[in-house]
């Protein structure tokens, strides 16, 4: 479904992201696990064509993006949950929700789309005449979640959404993200929590410095010496 091949993304003279290439199948969850400063987010924006990369290539469904305006590659069925959620905190959830489907023009799939944000969220629903800027940080990650849902991606990149959360709120967070998955939407996953997100996802990667530095099944990493040492406290 998604396909990067020797990516290559600078800032100035810095190179942030140094001949990346990985894929995301479908159907799949894919994680993406690397410290701080890893290049995860760039690769990230890069996807989503917030930047522009060097040099390499992506593409969705054998369909080159790496040239094609953000808010074309959403139309595509490509959606970004940002990092730090993003929401627009002066407009009400339900309004927020609305902006989601902005692209759209199919009124009855939206109402249908509508109905199963509500469902996997139900406080968004108790919510909904509520300005996004009042809810809990656990909350405004739901908003965010349901917003990129109400684009009918399909495939959904989320970047970093248990931060902030207390423990709890993470693992509520992941089951909603297996159940996303389970109704069909394919998942690129960046997360600082690699024992959650190693859990939950089919095949990961490790990313160090731009680079891709080991990969192999969720299973198969979790059970690294290197990435226990490194990332999972071992």
């Amino acid at each position: 479904m998604l396909k990067v091949e020797n990516l290559v993304v600078r800032y100035g003279m810095i190179e942030a992201i140094k001949g990346l290439s990985f894929e995301v199948n479908d159907g799949e969850i894919v994680t993406l696990i690397g410290a701080n400063g890893a290049g995860k987010t760039t690769t990230m924006h890069t996807i989503s064509g917030l930047l522009r990369p060097a040099s390499g290539s992506i593409t969705l469904d054998g369909v080159d993006i790496t040239k094609i305006p953000a808010h074309k590659i959403v139309t595509m069925g490509l959606a970004q949950i940002p990092e730090r959620r993003r929401v627009f905190a002066s407009q009400t959830v339900e309004e927020n929700l609305d902006l989601g489907a902005f692209t759209r023009k199919d009124k009855d799939g939206i109402v249908h789309d509508l109905a199963r944000v509500y469902e996997l969220f139900p406080r968004l629903q108790e919510r909904k005449k509520q300005l996004a800027g009042t809810l809990s940080g656990g909350e405004q990650q739901m908003l965010a979640m349901g917003r990129a849902l109400m684009a009918k991606p399909k495939i959904l990149l989320l970047d970093e959404p248990s931060m902030g959360l207390s423990p709890l709120l993470v693992k509520e967070i992941f089951r909603i993200i297996e159940e996303i998955n389970k109704q069909g939407t394919t998942i690129l996953l960046v997360e600082q929590n690699a024992k959650m997100a190693l859990a939950i996802a089919n095949r990961a990667y490790v990313l160090e410095t731009g680079k891709i530095t080991l990969e192999g099944t969720g299973k198969q990493l979790a059970e690294s010496p290197q990435v226990q040492k490194v990332y999972l406290g071992g």
